[in-house]
């Protein structure tokens, strides 16, 4: 699941060097929308995993089968920290070097989206748990106003 997202960011500059090589910083702005497409696309997959993870895990039953959950949702939370981390390099990029303040805003609130919906999506894959759904409505709503203010 990890994709060209960490190997960029991971790559050396050249021997001796502390900074990592972003592989986009000379592309024209038009491939920088597509990188953002394309890690828009790793996100989709991203979190049709994440879902796929926790519809299995429901339906192992009386015997759920945790750790091979947890597993998929540590591997799916690396991708989109990956995922991330270079949004924000292309954000930056845009709002400094190419001077396009009105598209690095649109990436800064695509980023925002995307961290809301994973936070949402956490949310109800928690509420869709069993022994949460059979809880007390009261501490059911708590934990929805301490997980996200907006749910």
């Amino acid at each position: 699941m990890l994709t060209a997202a960490t190997e960029v960011l991971a790559a050396a500059d050249g021997p001796g060097s502390a900074e990592p090589t972003w592989a986009w910083r000379d592309a024209p702005i038009a491939t920088l929308v597509q990188r953002i497409q394309q890690l828009q696309n790793e996100r989709a997959q991203a979190f049709r995993r994440l879902d796929q993870a926790h519809r299995q895990y429901l339906l192992s039953d009386l015997h759920h089968d945790f750790p091979s959950y947890r597993s998929v949702v540590h591997e799916v939370t690396q991708a989109f920290a990956a995922a991330s981390c270079e949004v924000l390099a292309v954000e930056a990029e845009l709002a400094g070097p190419r001077a396009q303040p009105v598209l690095a805003r649109h990436v800064r609130n695509l980023q925002e989206l995307e961290q809301t919906r994973l936070a949402t999506v956490a949310l109800l894959q928690v509420m869709g748990t069993p022994g949460v759904s059979e809880q007390d409505p009261e501490k059911l709503h708590q934990l929805k106003i301490n997980f996200h203010p907006l749910l």
